[in-house]
């Protein structure tokens, strides 16, 4: 599996998904319209550990949707969430969606 992109979020492979098991799929919420970027189709799991989110995907896929985005397939595996940031002259700052 490859880096996968949607809006703001990021997900990078990795091998283990370690954490505590949180008790939903919503992977990140836009801080200026409140959408969701979400697992709305497949079996997967979302873990916390050192505030940093691991999606695992037990399914052959599952379904990324967000309401300004396209829906995103997500391959079978484990993966770790990161919100995309960007440079401005006055530092770096976490990309609003």
């Amino acid at each position: 599996m490859q880096a996968i992109r949607q809006g703001d979020v990021i997900l990078l492979p990795v091998q283990q998904v370690e954490g505590q098991k949180i008790p939903h799929l919503t992977l990140a919420e836009g801080e200026v319209t409140g959408h969701k970027h979400r697992i709305t189709e497949g079996k997967g799991e979302l873990y916390e550990q050192d505030s940093t989110l691991y999606l695992r995907v037990f399914s052959e896929s599952a379904l990324l949707a967000h309401q300004q985005h396209k829906a995103i397939s997500i391959p079978q595996g484990n993966s770790m969430l990161k919100i995309q940031r960007e440079y401005e002259p006055e530092g770096w700052r976490y990309v609003g969606d």
